[in-house]
């Protein structure tokens, strides 16, 4: 194991989840207005281009060896093996976002619903994908390396902490909201994390990240910015089928 290119690695990922969590340095600077999308959605979206490109720079110079799975190799295999769970999955939660948000009390632009109900959240979740699984889950999967079940317990680490890294995201919220949301973003978090150890494919869990997280589309349409109970029983329920369903996967021999 090399412990120089761990502790970079370590570095390069607290940076990147500080960025990702703050929207530093973009924020400072970016102040974009285009229609009715949210100015700080448009920030958020410079961010992860700064982010991205400052990743690539750090793991071309110390990650020449650190397997990300960037790649075409095994990704339509894990999608047709894999991607059903998320699928519906995402489908089920939009679903129970329309009938919590209905009746719906805004017509938003196209580039309101191109920009901040799609765009973005494909910029989310290849980001998150990029430092929650390719990097800190790697990390803790390369230290726990003596340990018979080292995968095992990367995926759990790293989905603990992607639920609990939502938190900041959600300070204002009723405690049993953001208790709710934890759940069922760790839930997310051992899915995500069990089809990338199965496939060895980022591009795997970053199309079902992005896939379920625009299934939030609904929120374009509705002034409104929390959760409805019925909305957050919903997802609470999804989500946690989905991490049985990953948990089982954890067991079942990779093929």
């Amino acid at each position: 194991m090399n412990k120089k290119q761990i502790t970079v690695m370590t570095i390069l990922t607290l940076i990147l989840a500080f960025m990702d969590i703050s929207g530093l340095p973009a924020v400072l600077f970016i102040n974009c207005h285009l229609s009715d999308v949210t100015p700080y959605i448009i920030s958020l979206m410079a961010n992860f281009l700064i982010m991205g490109f400052g990743a690539w720079i750090v793991l071309r110079i110390f990650g020449k060896d650190w397997h990300l799975g960037l790649n075409t190799s095994g990704m339509l295999t894990g999608l047709k093996k894999y991607a059903l769970a998320g699928v519906l999955a995402g489908v089920f939660s939009c679903v129970v976002f329309v009938i919590g948000l209905a009746p719906f009390d805004y017509k938003p632009s196209v580039w309101k619903i191109l920009i901040e109900g799609i765009l973005y959240y494909f910029g989310v979740a290849f980001i998150e994908e990029l430092y929650v699984r390719g990097l800190f889950l790697n990390i803790v999967d390369r230290l726990a390396h003596k340990k018979e079940h080292h995968a095992v317990i990367a995926i759990w680490v790293s989905s603990i902490v992607f639920g609990l890294g939502h938190v900041p995201g959600m300070v204002g919220m009723e405690p049993l909201v953001i208790i709710f949301k934890v759940i069922s973003t760790i839930g997310m978090g051992l899915y995500f994390g069990t089809i990338y150890k199965k496939t060895n494919n980022l591009w795997v869990p970053i199309i079902l990240h992005g896939f379920i997280d625009i299934c939030a589309l609904p929120y374009c349409f509705t002034t409104f910015s929390g959760y409805k109970t019925i909305s957050l029983i919903g997802l609470v329920i999804i989500y946690m089928l989905l991490g049985i369903y990953s948990i089982a996967l954890m067991k079942m021999k990779k093929s």
